[in-house]
């Protein structure tokens, strides 16, 4: 599979995010502005990556990017706006942190606000088919991740240093025994049975 520049324009910045489906911890986007010629056969959809290659990643593409910018929601916002919309936030953050002026942003996914004007195009699967895209992909799953494991030091009983926040078994289960977190998401369905009193 071979990734490849979006070649609509020049200064084109690519963005994705990382955390949506989480029980707690924040959405974070990146951004990458990549120079035109840049090339890296590692380089993919983060979700396809090992931890070690994102880890190897991150400092190559913040070093050979022209630009890039990171952005974290929390979850008190998340609950306000939801997650949709905090997903797009955190976008908007990171483009906003890009140095230059972005002639056009690529989006992976199918949904996105407008940006200053600035033209864009959402792309399903867009992770997995442009690099600037798979970039800003390793870039907020590192970032986010990082984020995680510094919180789990505080609660290390859901053990989000490996979970991540996700709704794994055993972070469910710390759920259950431990009630919820100011870092988990209340608007999220965080149990997947309600639990009834018998009165």
């Amino acid at each position: 599979m071979g990734l490849k520049n979006y070649l609509h324009f020049f200064d084109e910045v690519g963005t994705d995010e990382a955390g949506r489906g989480c029980l707690a911890g924040p959405v974070t986007a990146a951004a990458v502005m990549l120079p035109e010629n840049f090339k890296n056969d590692i380089l993919n959809d983060s979700k396809q990556l090992s931890e070690t290659k994102r880890d190897l990643l991150r400092p190559l593409i913040e070093y050979e990017s022209l630009s890039f910018g990171v952005a974290h929601i929390f979850p008190e916002k998340i609950d306000e706006i939801n997650i949709l919309n905090a997903s797009i936030l955190a976008m908007h953050g990171a483009i906003s942190k890009i140095n230059g002026h972005p002639k056009f942003i690529i989006v992976d996914g199918n949904r996105f606000k407008p940006f200053k004007n600035i033209p864009f195009e959402c792309i399903i699967k867009g992770d997995s088919k442009f690099m600037s895209i798979a970039a800003a992909s390793v870039l907020a799953k590192t970032y986010r991740d990082q984020y995680m494991e510094k919180i789990h030091l505080e609660y290390p009983m859901y053990n989000w240093k490996k979970n991540k926040g996700y709704p794994t078994k055993e972070h469910r289960q710390a759920i259950r025994e431990y009630g919820i977190t100011k870092y988990h998401r209340k608007s999220f369905r965080q149990l997947p049975e309600q639990l009834k009193l018998d009165i």
